[in-house]
């Protein structure tokens, strides 16, 4: 029996208030049951207790227990226990000197009465607070469930703003919860297509502000980039390979689109691709032998995987009669994308031995998935309310996520790889 769980979570972002809406659809039984206390201290810990709290509940892997006995404030460990918590998560965040704050935790095994599982302590000054609340988060992941967490990663997305007959175009990054957003550059003309390099210190994309396509890559940390291509007619969907030395592109520039893949170091330009077909939307595989790529060569969009060694195509996808914008898990065991039945556009996961595709998200509404590095979870654009907004939701469809709405329509998510 599926079970629909509405939670509200209210956070406080450096001063700055904003909801996350979740939305729990099925599996929560099978959930990791876990105890959050109330973090000793001044609002700051409460802050660092709400974000790993809401970090959890959005990974679909925990079930966060309501707080035991009559209110108390610090539960033992037992009163724990008896209302289904495997483990317990409690803490202290101590203003020290200045601005600075020491922040401790302890992890415990409910279960076990007790048994410590994780007990760090950290000094962090205010403004780095939230950043090590995730990065707790991601400890207390991978020590439960032995998979890194994916906490600590950052989005980017472009988001859309508009006012009379003006348009501005902005390329931003925030936190996987769309928190702490912040611009690295700015148009009036579109911005297409971020996608991160494999070290997070770069993100490349699509700028049409000489009235034509060219693509760029951006400093996340300068905002200082460089020209990468400049052909007549396409330059769009670029992708990183996973040692960075490689980008495959999608370039019009002997016709129809084709697949060309980049060296970063000396600008050599190789052709991937031919024939008539229209192909683009080019993926590397984890391992770098492949590439998914997205074509008409068919007779309607479809995944197609070339192998780099040998130049082979082959048809990935048949169910749906609309596939496209491919990407591997971090394992390759899936492949997400947006898959479409009849006139219906959602998310969909393919199993890569059985080739069975399952919908994961149901609104009609849906594009533009990035799988995270962990592949537990999946960034799309979306809509709300008539604007474009951001959601998450798990590789099986139990979570889904909507992320906090900006002034303005976002699209075109990616997700980071890990940064540290």
């Amino acid at each position: 029996m599926i079970k629909r769980l509405i939670v509200i979570c209210f956070l406080i972002a450096m001063g700055q208030a904003f909801a996350l809406n979740l939305e729990v659809t099925q599996g929560i039984t099978a959930a990791l049951p876990i105890g959050i206390n109330a973090f000793n201290g001044d609002s700051q810990a409460q802050e660092v207790a709400s974000v790993i709290n809401n970090d959890l509940t959005l990974s679909g892997q925990f079930k966060i227990i309501p707080t035991p006995g009559q209110g108390a404030i610090h539960p033992v460990i037992e009163q724990w226990r008896m209302v289904g918590a495997d483990s317990v998560l409690s803490g202290d965040v101590i203003r020290t000197a200045g601005n600075r704050y020491m922040v401790r935790y302890v992890l415990a095994d409910a279960a076990a009465h007790g048994r410590v599982l994780l007990s760090k302590e950290y000094q962090a000054s205010a403004l780095e607070l939230r950043d090590l609340a995730h990065h707790i988060s991601d400890e207390v992941y991978q020590k439960l469930t032995g998979e890194k967490g994916v906490f600590s990663t950052r989005i980017a997305y472009i988001l859309v703003q508009r006012n009379g007959d003006k348009t501005q175009y902005t390329l931003d990054i925030a936190d996987i919860d769309g928190s702490n957003p912040r611009t690295l550059l700015k148009s009036t003309e579109p911005i297409m297509s971020p996608t991160w390099s494999p070290d997070g210190r770069q993100i490349a994309y699509v700028s049409f502000e000489k009235k034509r396509a060219q693509i760029f890559a951006v400093s996340v940390e300068t905002g200082g980039r460089r020209l990468l291509t400049d052909f007549l007619g396409i330059n769009g969907a670029p992708a990183w390979s996973p040692d960075g030395r490689q980008m495959a592109v999608v370039l019009s520039k002997g016709g129809n689109p084709k697949i060309y893949s980049v060296n970063m170091a000396s600008g050599q330009l190789t052709q991937l691709t031919f024939g008539d077909a229209i192909d683009t939307e080019p993926r590397f595989s984890p391992d770098g032998r492949s590439l998914l790529f997205t074509s008409g060569r068919g007779g309607t969009p479809q995944i197609y995987r070339l192998s780099l060694g040998d130049g082979k195509i082959t048809r990935m996808t048949f169910e749906g009669n609309y596939n496209a914008r491919a990407s591997y898990s971090y394992n390759m065991k899936n492949m997400v994308m947006l898959h479409r039945e009849d006139k219906q556009f959602n998310i969909g996961v393919q199993d890569l031995e059985s080739g069975r595709v399952t919908p994961i998200t149901f609104s009609s509404f849906d594009q533009s998935p990035s799988i995270a590095p962990n592949g537990r979870l999946v960034l799309y654009e979306t809509q709300f309310q008539g604007k474009g907004i951001l959601s998450l939701v798990s590789i099986d469809g139990r979570v889904n996520v909507r992320l906090p709405a900006r002034s303005g329509d976002v699209q075109d998510p990616a997700w980071s790889p890990y940064l540290s």
